[in-house]
């Protein structure tokens, strides 16, 4: 009751009021007709009847309704509050419920009567007067039920219309994706898998350079992780699977090494760290992404140009890292290979969940720096 609004107190008010009313009505006919109960008697009951019908008409209308039945026969001002809880027991319970008092109500109204009036006139036209005014509005409140009922099924259909209809659109977005996924795993393959044939043929000819034939291992060695984590993406696309081991910041010697032995001239510095496990898994293997993403970048868009990676593991703090190319280099010309521009909006989007910072873009002194910040994820 304490969370009821004051609209809803509003509403109750209202109610108790007509009930009181409708109560004065029946004792001003009851004395006038010089057989009413005593005026004392009558507030009691009216209290009573008011009281019940703010507090508990919409939580016990049962209770109610059966408090107020006795004394809606023998006292006036009950008799306004009967009809009102037996609407409410109507609005708010199954029927059998309200049938059940209803009835009860007018066996013990056609009794009482007929023991204190006997068989006349006057008791027939009560017994109908009283009857019909309770049976009219059961009735109504037992069509609002209903009609309430079906309002909230047809709500309830719709709302299951619409989570199927979505259901059904994400299965077929799942379905398209894990068709795209196969066809882009289909021609990939079959080009990465050209590269790393050609590359294999170029590592074992006798007349080619040492460091071509060690390049060519590089690039054979490439391709087939790369078919590797296609069909590992393939394989997350049709059902779970396992995680496969994740790189963290003891790997990015490691991959420095391996974009240097695929040709690329690449410094770097990393700061070691106080104690082994003083670095973050999680922010380790950011870091490894934003270096292997920024390596990738710098050997796509500017390659031969020199490239400079620095990590600078602050404990307790974070890492600070800071990659640098020319865009403008000597040496051998090579094409720079076509790119989406998706790479650094994935950086940024990573860095952003991780609470860090990415800046990059070219320097007035003609050199692309990207440099980032993540802090420690514990």
């Amino acid at each position: 009751m304490a969370r009821r609004s004051a609209r809803t107190w509003l509403l109750e008010g209202s109610l108790a009021v007509l009930a009181t009313l409708l109560g004065l009505f029946f004792v001003w006919q009851s004395v006038g007709e010089g057989d009413g109960a005593p005026l004392p008697l009558e507030a009691i009951g009216g209290a009573f009847s008011f009281a019940g019908l703010l507090l508990f008409r919409r939580s016990h209308p049962v209770g109610l309704t059966l408090a107020l039945i006795p004394f809606g026969i023998l006292l006036g001002m009950p008799m306004g509050a009967t009809p009102i809880a037996l609407f409410s027991v109507a609005l708010h319970r199954p029927a059998r419920v309200t049938i059940a008092l209803a009835s009860l109500h007018a066996i013990c109204v056609a009794t009482v009567y007929g023991l204190v009036l006997g068989l006349t006139r006057q008791y027939y036209e009560s017994v109908a007067f009283v009857v019909l005014l309770h049976v009219s509005l059961v009735a109504v409140a037992m069509v609002i039920r209903a009609h309430r009922q079906l309002v909230a099924s047809w709500a309830e259909r719709a709302r299951q219309a619409e989570e199927g209809q979505r259901l059904r659109i994400e299965q077929a977005r799942l379905a398209e994706r894990e068709r795209i996924a196969r066809e882009m795993h289909d021609v990939l393959a079959h080009r990465v898998s050209l590269l790393a044939l050609h590359a294999g043929a170029l590592e074992v000819r006798r007349d080619a350079p040492a460091d071509e034939r060690q390049a060519a291992g590089v690039i054979r060695k490439s391709a087939h992780d790369a078919l590797e984590d296609l069909r590992m993406l393939l394989g997350m696309l049709r059902a779970p699977a396992e995680d496969r081991p994740q790189p963290t910041l003891d790997d990015v010697p490691a991959l420095v090494e391996q974009s240097r032995l695929a040709g690329a001239d690449i410094s770097f510095a990393m700061t070691p760290a106080e104690r082994e496990d003083d670095v973050p898994p999680q922010t380790g293997r950011h870091a490894y992404r934003i270096i292997q993403e920024g390596l990738t970048n710098a050997l796509k868009h500017a390659p031969g140009a020199p490239v400079r990676v620095n990590v600078d593991v602050v404990s307790p703090r974070g890492l600070d890292l800071r990659i640098d190319n020319d865009l403008a280099w000597d040496g051998r010309h090579v094409e720079p290979i076509p790119g989406a521009g998706a790479g650094l909006i994935g950086l940024r989007e990573r860095v952003q969940l991780a609470g860090g910072r990415l800046e990059h873009g070219p320097t007035p002194s003609g050199q692309f720096n990207l440099r980032a910040w993540l802090p420690w994820q514990t």
